[in-house]
């Protein structure tokens, strides 16, 4: 178990990395751990002020944790509009949206019983 616990704390330094790599902005690393109805032990959560950003984010996302972790993501979505990118990697999920679809459902709000890390841009 305690190793499962090193790789998911590689791979949301590889998803930070991902993201400062494309400037996102207002990079939040939620901890769910310690939540009873949590569906992931992180959320990483970040925006960017274009939908051609977002995407760009979650490529820079996708290959670093390809290129780091050796991390393929079990599922990807929301590429096609690209105002709101969830990329689930099981324990980590990551969301990528436009800033105001990010202002619109904020997800920081509904898990505000996280432990709530913000990343330097």
């Amino acid at each position: 178990m305690a190793k499962k616990r090193v790789e998911t704390i590689s791979l949301t330094d590889a998803v930070i990395a991902g993201m400062q790599e494309k400037k996102a902005k207002n990079i939040t690393l939620l901890d769910l751990r310690d939540l009873k109805s949590a569906v992931a032990d992180y959320f990483i959560v970040c925006h960017a002020p274009t939908g051609r950003q977002v995407q760009a984010i979650a490529d820079s996302v996708d290959e670093y944790t390809r290129n780091l972790v050796n991390e393929k993501p079990w599922h990807m979505e929301g590429m096609e509009h690209a105002e709101w990118v969830l990329i689930d990697y099981i324990n980590v999920v990551v969301h990528i949206f436009t800033e105001e679809k990010r202002n619109f459902f904020g997800i920081e709000e509904l898990w505000g019983d996280a432990k709530i890390t913000e990343i330097p841009d």
